[in-house]
């Protein structure tokens, strides 16, 4: 079994993240984030990597720019309006075919918030975020060690479709506290191919180009379409999610990140009172398991969504089971935190009815 670590959430995303093969960080502080970078500052240079404090959030997401048109494997990190400020600079990476890897851990909104724990940037990061059509890949870990293994898979898509990838987290993640696992060695980047579209220092090649725009007349259209294809195969190949429970549950829960981690508990109390009850959690929320709840919408006879927002990610449960089961609702925002006491109550009356 392979060592533990006790680790704040923060600190195993930035760890996985080296670990992964990560080389250059630019960021900006920003609670509930911050052990992020700070990390970052000390621990990329053991590895001869780069962290640059940048003056803003905007400078951070172009400089990142820069540094993925390299081919090296880069990350940023802030926390919702930080992540806002930096969606101009993912929809260019996103138009230039650039595999970046970043992180939300978000607080309370809208506006300047609080520093509160909060699941309500969930439209922002699954419908892409800046402008264009273009979808960025998104994980969403429940426990210090996911944030820890992440970054790996992060990597791993971002680079096999050229596409933006990032881990949606929230400030109880972040500042939490867990023995934390590594499921992975270290990746030395040193043995990894450099991408044959990257900028750099060479002779005798084609001139090499990074740039996200083509005035030429249907080319934008062309280029569109074609990366559509590739969100299809993603759809297809990269969806994950986790479970239990489901073979014999009358009423399903379903919640992702943090909230997961309370809903089973509450699903446990269920259990334990002889309820039959299932919890669903998606691991990916872009691309988003539809077909897993498609399946359990067969066989339940109700779905309760649970999440620390006023509904979002309810309404991509919705969308999937295609109003083959009736989906109730809970929800807590502004920094608002369910307990398992709160959401057991609910399921007992929705199984009353």
């Amino acid at each position: 079994m392979a060592e533990k670590t006790l680790m704040k959430g923060n600190e195993a995303l930035a760890e996985g993240a080296v670990r992964a093969g990560c080389r250059f960080f630019a960021g900006y502080p920003i609670t509930p984030q911050n052990e992020v970078p700070e990390y970052m500052s000390w621990r990329l240079p053991q590895e001869g990597g780069f962290f640059i404090q940048a003056e803003s959030e905007v400078a951070a997401i172009n400089m990142i720019f820069g540094a993925a048109s390299t081919g090296i494997r880069v990350m940023t990190s802030s926390s919702s309006p930080g992540i806002s400020l930096k969606q101009e600079g993912i929809s260019y990476c996103a138009g230039a075919d650039l595999p970046i890897f970043y992180a939300n851990v978000v607080r309370g909104g809208p506006g300047l918030g609080n520093i509160a724990p909060a699941q309500s940037d969930y439209f922002q990061s699954t419908r892409g975020g800046g402008h264009g059509d273009y979808r960025v890949f998104v994980m969403a870990p429940n426990s210090a060690t996911e944030m820890a293994n992440f970054p790996k898979r992060c990597y791993d898509v971002a680079f096999k479709y050229r596409v933006p990838s990032m881990i949606l987290a929230d400030g109880l993640l972040g500042q939490m506290m867990e023995p934390v696992e590594f499921d992975f060695e270290p990746i030395d980047p040193g043995s990894i191919p450099a991408p044959d579209w990257a900028l750099g220092v060479a002779t005798g090649r084609n001139k090499r180009v990074v740039k996200s725009y083509d005035l030429r007349p249907g080319r934008l259209e062309d280029w569109n379409i074609e990366r559509q294809k590739k969100f299809e195969m993603i759809e297809a190949e990269e969806c994950d999610w986790d479970g239990e429970g489901l073979e014999d549950c009358e009423l399903l829960v379903s919640s992702y990140g943090s909230c997961s981690r309370i809903s089973k508990s509450a699903v446990k109390l269920a259990r334990d009172s002889g309820l039959a009850v299932g919890l669903l959690r998606p691991i990916t929320l872009y691309p988003f398991p539809k077909k897993i709840f498609r399946d359990m919408a067969r066989k339940v006879k109700n779905i309760l969504v649970v999440e620390m927002s006023l509904g979002q990610y309810v309404e991509d449960v919705q969308l999937s089971v295609e109003g083959a089961v009736p989906i109730h609702f809970h929800g807590r925002p502004g920094g608002g935190i369910p307990t398992a006491e709160e959401i057991f109550e609910i399921v007992k009356k929705i199984m009353r009815k």
